[in-house]
């Protein structure tokens, strides 16, 4: 789903980068299976000028108070 997103916008809106983050929770994993509750995944996909290093790293640091 991510990569889904990632190329939709990236098709869509033609910018110099994309970068996206996903945090989601799994309700099978809070009802059967390991039964964690709270549990989350996170996923990311960058393309462009986000996949510089530099780019990346801030990116990811200015949106790490935001997830949980």
């Amino acid at each position: 789903m991510t990569e889904q997103i990632l190329e939709c916008i990236n098709d869509t809106l033609k910018s110099q980068g994309v970068a996206v983050v996903i945090e989601a929770s799994h309700m099978c994993m809070m009802m059967r299976g390991v039964q964690k509750q709270n549990s989350t995944t996170t996923t990311s996909g960058f393309r462009g000028s986000f996949k510089e290093t530099d780019t990346r790293n801030e990116f990811l640091k200015l949106i790490t108070s935001s997830l949980s």
